[in-house]
């Protein structure tokens, strides 16, 4: 057992996250933390990492247990990215300082108990990997993509691409125990294919929250999830824990309706008792006797919790009337910035009822292709044409669009006619209750945004749906309802995403962009794998 955490209870600002929660973390153990937005999760790494204390409980954890959290970004004022990840190996670094100190003192003086010292200690440095630092720093580099960022200066990078130098900085400091909060949200196809295939043969423990259903599936084999200020565990990967999920809520509702048709007996007793007492000639003393003491069994009787429905966003998408067969056609189109070249000779056409995925490395051009598609980019060259009547409803990845000053109710109202409470109506659909919609949007978190932006995107007139990462910032449940949404939508759908449940589950192309070319595979996603793959091994 590396950690113990017993009857933890934690509040914020007056408000409790959750109350009496216990969780082991055992050596090589591979657990989820799942939960909606706001159940916990993140609260329950800060008290496992050290970083908050409960207000109530303990966590033990046991000797020489290092724990490795990627919380916030540290500043690293001059460094490069190679400097930040050769931060990982200060432990080596000065064991190599000190043997430099001993063989400057050998040089003057074979001194037999210095030369036993250097001895021991290039044993220790060659055991700990010590001449593989460089190797090692280049293989996460590679995993992870971020080999071209090695030079620059790490204060130059954005957000995602920080947030991936943390990570590999992480995994090379190799602690007993990894806590990741959401890993894969910055990382590409191929990187989350990495991630998962190194914490498959990682030696310490891995505690993970996140929202991608086919990462948990493929990495954990323990899920906790936390509702309602309950932990509640599950063997097995994500799968599993939906099953055993299902099973633990039939269960308990078929045990709520038991111990209910039981107290509506017992109360009927108590009635029957009462009118018999007051009926006798006299009262009877015992019979009013019975009754109390049923009642009193009632009043110490352990109610069985009803399992309450679970709120999730009411989306719905149609499109009130069709474009034309051929929505856009692409014809040998070139785009690049400067030299260099993101896509050339792209032929592509999407027509009326498409389920197309555009996927492909971080950086080989996919947000661009979108841009042109929406007419917000001219290509370098080539020609793009879009069919009739075709009305576009886009979702960005992005929400610059919002006023981060507005409040949700006035966001959403900005190009709607609707009264405030017919906005607050539908606004309530996607989870936005009471004071909620006077919260203002720049305080909203990613998931919460997002749900505004669907709430939106319902009221307007589209047969086209443009969606770049619509699962990035949703919890699990809204990704379902997203996806069954999108199921029934009976227009057009083009989308970016790297999320595979939801790539494998709904789309019938699949346009792969990779070494500046455009492919298109007509079959699932991953059906689209294994032939990008193979056409992979054709060109090597």
């Amino acid at each position: 057992m590396q950690i113990t955490a017993q009857q933890l209870t934690k509040s914020i600002g007056g408000n409790e996250i959750f109350t009496d929660l216990s969780i082991e973390i055992n050596e090589r153990e591979r657990i989820a933390v799942v939960g909606r937005n706001g159940s916990g999760k993140t609260t329950l790494f800060q008290l496992l990492a050290g970083l908050e204390e409960p207000d109530a409980g303990t966590i033990i954890r046991t000797k020489n247990t290092r724990i490795g959290y990627l919380h916030q970004i540290p500043d690293y004022p001059g460094y490069s990215v190679y400097e930040v990840l050769n931060e990982s190996f200060s432990a080596l670094h000065a064991m190599q300082s000190r043997l430099s100190e001993l063989e400057q003192h050998l040089a003057s003086s074979a001194d037999e108990r210095i030369l036993r010292q250097y001895g021991e200690l290039q044993e220790q440095f060659m055991e700990a990997g010590g001449y593989e630092t460089e190797s090692k720093i280049a293989a996460v580099a590679n995993g992870l993509g971020i080999t071209s960022l090695i030079e620059q200066p790490f204060d130059a990078l954005s957000g995602g691409e920080k947030t991936k130098v943390m990570l590999a900085q992480l995994i090379l400091s190799k602690p007993s125990v990894l806590l990741l909060d959401e890993p894969t949200n910055h990382l590409d196809l191929s990187a989350i294919e990495w991630l998962e295939h190194y914490l498959e043969y990682y030696n310490g423990s891995v505690v993970v929250i996140s929202h991608d259903r086919q990462f948990l599936n493929h990495v954990v084999n323990k899920v906790y999830e936390i509702e309602d200020g309950e932990i509640w565990e599950s063997k097995g990967d994500y799968d599993a824990y939906l099953r055993n999920k299902q099973a633990k809520m039939e269960q308990q509702f078929a045990a709520y309706k038991e111990q209910q048709k039981k107290i509506q007996k017992i109360k009927e007793s108590i009635r029957r008792l009462r009118q018999w007492a007051n009926e006798a000639s006299p009262p009877n003393p015992d019979l009013f006797r019975k009754a109390k003491m049923m009642e009193k069994m009632l009043e110490r009787m352990q109610l069985v919790k009803r399992p309450a429905a679970e709120k999730a966003m009411n989306l719905k998408l149609q499109a009130k009337d069709r474009s034309g067969k051929r929505v856009f056609e692409l014809q040998e189109v070139f785009h690049g910035f400067g030299d260099e070249v993101l896509f050339a000779d792209v032929d592509l056409s999407v027509y009326w009822q498409d389920r197309l995925a555009i996927v492909g490395d971080n950086g080989t051009g996919k947000s661009t292709l979108l841009k042109i598609l929406l007419g917000e980019l001219e290509p370098v060259g080539g020609e793009v044409r879009r069919g009739s009547n075709v009305k576009i409803g886009y979702l960005a990845q992005q929400f610059e669009a919002f006023d981060g000053e507005a409040r949700v109710i006035e966001a959403f109202r900005e190009h709607l006619s609707m009264t405030e409470g017919d906005a607050r109506h539908v606004l309530a659909q996607f989870l936005f209750y009471g004071y909620d919609v006077f919260k203002r949007v720049k305080d909203l978190s990613g998931g919460e945004k997002m749900r505004l932006r669907l709430a939106q995107l319902m009221q307007e007139d589209c047969n086209v749906l443009v969606l770049d990462e619509p699962t990035n910032h949703l919890d699990i449940e809204s990704r379902e309802v997203l996806e069954e949404t999108l199921k029934e939508f009976n227009g057009t759908i083009i989308a970016i995403s790297h999320d595979r449940y939801f790539l494998q589950k709904l789309f019938t192309k699949v346009a792969w962009i990779e070494h500046q070319t455009l492919t298109l595979h007509e079959g699932s996603y991953e059906w689209a794998v294994d032939k990008q793959k193979n056409a992979d091994g054709i060109l090597q």
